[in-house]
């Protein structure tokens, strides 16, 4: 009994970061960059992934003080489409202005810390 319950866990161990490395794009190459924002209800904290040509390639939400049913199903949506576009060239979510515009400012922050010191 005890190595069945083991070998539950760790399969339902494997399949959680399985689907959180789809999401932070593991197994791609590029730098990771902090970016912060403000959003509807304070701070914004992501950590980025940028390819060497600028495309955003993963997107870790690390802190966001945002109401789950609102700004928190917003920022789920605003991390598929980024992921999908490969940029913050993305409209924001009607009725979570504040939260859109939060989580794409700490897109591009850390985008800016990507680019090369001119």
């Amino acid at each position: 009994m005890k190595g069945s319950c083991f070998f539950l866990l760790a399969l339902a161990g494997a399949f959680v970061l399985g689907c959180v490395g789809l999401r932070s794009g593991a197994g791609e190459t590029g730098g990771f960059y902090d970016g912060f924002g403000e959003g509807y209800r304070g701070p914004i904290h992501l950590r980025v992934q940028i390819g060497s040509g600028g495309d955003i390639r993963g997107i870790e939400i690390l802190e966001h003080g945002e109401d789950p049913l609102v700004g928190g199903y917003a920022l789920e949506e605003l991390l598929e489409a980024v992921l999908s576009a490969g940029s913050a060239d993305i409209d924001g979510i009607s009725g979570a202005t504040e939260t859109s515009a939060g989580f794409l400012g700490a897109v591009e922050d850390a985008a800016r810390r990507a680019a090369p010191a001119p």
